[in-house]
Formats: C-alpha cells, structure tokens, sequence
C-alpha cells in the first residue's frame, strides 16, 4: 500500500462492549499489524445523554484483557490527541459552519413538536416522514426562510440544528467485502450534523475525526453500512479524499435468525461480553468470559473466524499466525453464527497449552477459596492428571473434589450394577494388601492389586470400580492409583473402610 495503514476502533460508552465489537476491534487490530499501520482507539461520546458511567474503562481494560494493544487513543500521547470526542467540540463547529458557507448544510429551527405532528400525519396516511429535498423548503430552516430571520434566530439563541443538504443523484460506492454499492439519493433524509448545544451528531464528528486523524480504512459492522453513502458525500462535500470502507458481516444467534443480542445469551446461558458488567444504575450483572472461565486466546480466536477464514481447514492459529495471514478479501459477506459450543472447544484447547505451573496457580487460587490447604507440588501432580478433562480452571474443583473430600455416598447406578456377594470379601482382600505395603507409589499399589486379581483369576471388572467408587463415590477421575498415591494410605483404607461398613 501507497500510504501508511491507520485504522480506528471508535466505540460509544454507552454499556458493555459487546462481543460484536470487540470483533470490529479485533479485525481493525489484525489489519493494521499485517500491514505495518497503526491502530487507534477514539471514543464517540457526542451523544452525552446515553453516557454510562465506567464504560469507557471497560472497553479499554476488554482490550487489554484480549491483548488487542492500540498505537494511539484514550489514555496514551498521540499527534492527534485527543481522541475523545466530547473534547474535540470546537473542531467540529468550524467544520459544520465550513459546510453552511458551502452551500452544503443549513440551519433548521424546527421544533421536536412540529416534526413528530408531521410524523403522525404522514402514519395516518401511510407514508413515512422524511425530512430531504421533497420538503425541506416548505419546513423550518434557512432554506425557507430569509436571510435576516434566520440571523435574527440565531442571536435570539433559538434552538438550531444544522442538516446536511442531501444532493439528488445515483450515488455509486465500493466496498472491500460487498463489492459495488448503489443507492438513490432521494431516499435519504437530511441528516442532523450538529446541534445548538454545540456537539456534533455521530456522523459529522466520525468524518471530520477520520479526516484529521488520517485514517485510510474504516472496518466497521454492517450495521453502519446504510451510513455509508452520507459519510461518502461529507467527504465530497469537504472536497477530502474519503477512506476505503469495509463492512463486517453480522454475528448472528445460535438459533434463529437476527443479530446476536444480550437477551440471547441471558436466555441460552453463555456471556456476549468479554468482561463482567454490573449496570452503575439497576446493579444488575451481565456475565463476561473472562469471569466465566474463558481465555482470551481462545476468544481471539473464536472471534477471528467468526466472517474470515484462511482458506482452508486449520482452526487453530496463533495471535501471530492470524495477524500474517489476515485478509479483508477473505471476509464473508453473509452473517457469522455464533456457537458456544465452539468456543468450549477453543478454550479446552488452549488450555491444554497452558503449563502446569500457570494451571497450578490459578488452582491454588481456587483451592484457597475453598478452604483448602495443600502444598503446591501435591497441587500440581493433581491439574496434570485432571486437566485433559477440563474445558475451564473452574472446573478443576469439579474434577478434583474427591483429592480433598472422602465420598460419604456413592452413585447408585453403580453400586447396582458392581457390589456383588463377592464384593465384600474383595474389598476386605485389598485393604490387607495395601495395608502391608510401605512403598504406597502409584507403580506399587497398582502391581499388587494386579498380582491379587491374577491370583484369585478374579476379572478387573470385578475390583477396579470398587476400589474406585471407594475412593471417589462414582465412576470418574483419573487413573485409580494415581488418587490413591496423592490421597495416601491412611486415607486410601479409610475410604475402603467406609465403603465396606455402608453396604456389608
């Protein structure tokens, strides 16, 4: 590429980040590294009314907790500082007044009284109000209205917005993933670009901001797709090159049809927020994947294929991998449905990756909460027998308990189908056995159980699940005399004790 690759991620603080756009802000990241460029972070907090306290560091500590690093933004120096709106306000009235001495935008003094009775009135008849060249001179604005009433307007301080003037054309446009865009004009309406309160609308600030902060792609969800031909035209109508765009597919819901919503995943039980989120007014707690489990390599790359793949069958790609081979050429159009499912499967495989020593310590972590006290090499040989089982750290208590908790009942299924008459007299048989060893191993507890089965031509069907549902209560965990070399020998015959006593 001719020019430096700068590219923005520009959310609104208006909540949590959605699953959606840390996808937006994943691909602007993978972009902007694959060429070399820079990737910036600008809050778009003109709509002050809609403001949520904390959602700005949220949105910044979601990316960090992703490693998804930005070059230039909020909370680091920049030359295009600063990168939060609302105090950006002064640039944008000089650009909105540009607009009006070119003949480009005007002032209307409607009130929000007089347009909803003209919204009303077109509902009755069936039509739609749409405020563009079919009625703006017959409306409330400089259009209409003479030069000194509107001057005479504006010093009285009367409300005022200003509207960009929507020209009459075919307007053709390009999109890197859609390919060619056409629309009519005529269909649009004359969009609000600033307001008497002297902020700016989204659309004015998002142009003039990409202009001045020289960004060259704009990869955004296709959600904005149908703003695209009125930032195409603010462009022209600044006479400033525009960048190129790209428009993300949908993430759709698992089931259904739609965009993925909070309401999805409050009703089928999974997170669309990489962070936990407690509302500052209602306190309610929407859940995140880090809270739940999740890693955010795993997220990463569940996000990263989510409308993009590579071009063949591998799923698995590093943050590095993905950043070499991505591509807005290999970006579907068609909307992505998310599986939860198939994030589990990411998350069991890196957590997989992960060394015993990191697994330990979140596991530590957990067993302190638990009121558990072990010491760290005994914690580590537990994770590496239990950890090709788990999906998420939270489930090493799950997978674990017994280590710490003798079983006090026992699945009864099991015991139905094992405990026999000869049962009793097995049992009593291993206790002697184990009880007379001093090397209580895993390699030597197991050589001698197997040596007694050989003995008495018993089947191992007949004692392996008992001395298992002795020391378990049911038919998981790992290899049996693993448990009882971590457990130990005092604990191994009292837990066959227990069994023996419940069902002699």
């Amino acid at each position: 590429m001719s020019e430096k690759v700068r590219v923005r991620f520009a959310p609104s603080p208006t909540g949590p980040l959605h699953i959606g756009g840390l996808r937006t802000a994943l691909f602007n990241y993978l972009f902007a590294r694959k060429h070399g460029g820079d990737f910036l972070l600008r809050i778009e907090d003109t709509d002050q009314a809609r403001y949520v306290e904390g959602a700005e560091q949220y949105i910044i500590d979601a990316l960090h907790w992703c490693g998804i690093s930005y070059d230039e933004g909020v909370g680091k120096s920049g030359a295009y500082a600063p990168y939060r709106q609302s105090e950006r306000k002064e640039i944008y009235r000089q650009y909105a007044e540009e607009l009006l001495r070119k003949g480009k935008a005007y002032y209307a003094f409607d009130t929000t009284e007089e347009l909803e009775f003209l919204r009303k009135n077109c509902e009755e008849k069936g039509e739609t109000f749409i405020y563009n060249w079919h009625n703006r001179k017959q409306l409330n604005n400089s259009l209409s209205l003479s030069e000194e009433e509107v001057n005479q307007r504006l010093n009285n301080n009367q409300e005022f917005v200003i509207r960009f003037k929507m020209p009459q054309e075919i307007l053709q446009m390009h999109d890197i993933i859609r390919g060619e865009v056409t629309i009519d004009t005529k269909i649009l309406d004359d969009k609000v670009l600033f307001k008497s309160d002297g902020m700016p609308t989204y659309h004015l600030a998002n142009i003039v901001d990409d202009h001045l902060m020289k960004i060259t792609h704009v990869i955004r969800g296709e959600e904005w797709l149908p703003s695209m031909a009125l930032h195409v035209l603010l462009y022209r109508a600044f006479g400033w090159k525009a960048p190129l765009f790209a428009h993300l597919p949908l993430i759709l819901k698992p089931v259904g049809n739609g965009k993925l919503s909070k309401r999805d995943g409050d009703k089928m039980g999974f997170p669309v927020f990489p962070l936990l989120w407690i509302d500052p007014e209602t306190k309610n707690i929407s859940r995140g994947y880090r809270e739940d489990g999740y890693l955010p390599e795993a997220l990463i790359n569940f996000l990263a294929l989510l409308g993009w793949n590579a071009g063949g069958e591998k799923e698995i790609f590093s943050k590095e991998e993905l950043i070499q081979l991505f591509d807005l050429d290999r970006i579907h159009k068609a909307g992505a449905r998310f599986d939860i499912e198939k994030i589990k499967w990411f998350n069991h495989y890196y957590l997989q990756q992960k060394s015993d020593d990191f697994l330990t310590e979140e596991y530590l972590k957990i067993l302190t909460e638990k009121n558990v006290s072990v010491q760290r090499a005994t914690a580590q040989k537990i994770v590496h027998l239990i950890k090709e089982r788990a999906t998420f750290v939270t489930d090493f208590w799950e997978l674990s308990s017994f280590f710490f908790v003798a079983p006090t009942t026992f699945d009864e299924k099991t015991i139905k189908k094992q405990w026999k008459a000869e049962s009793p007299q097995i049992i009593t048989d291993v206790i002697a056995i184990l009880s007379n060893l001093s090397d209580f191993s895993s390699e030597n507890t197991e050589k001698s159980v197997k040596q007694y089965i050989a003995d008495h031509n018993l089947g191992f069907g007949q004692v392996m699940p008992l001395i298992r549902l002795a020391l378990v209560g049911e038919m998981k965990g790992p290899h049996i005399f693993d448990i009882v070399e971590i457990i130990g020998k005092e604990q191994t015959l009292t837990r066959l004790q227990y069994i023996l006593q419940t069902f002699s």
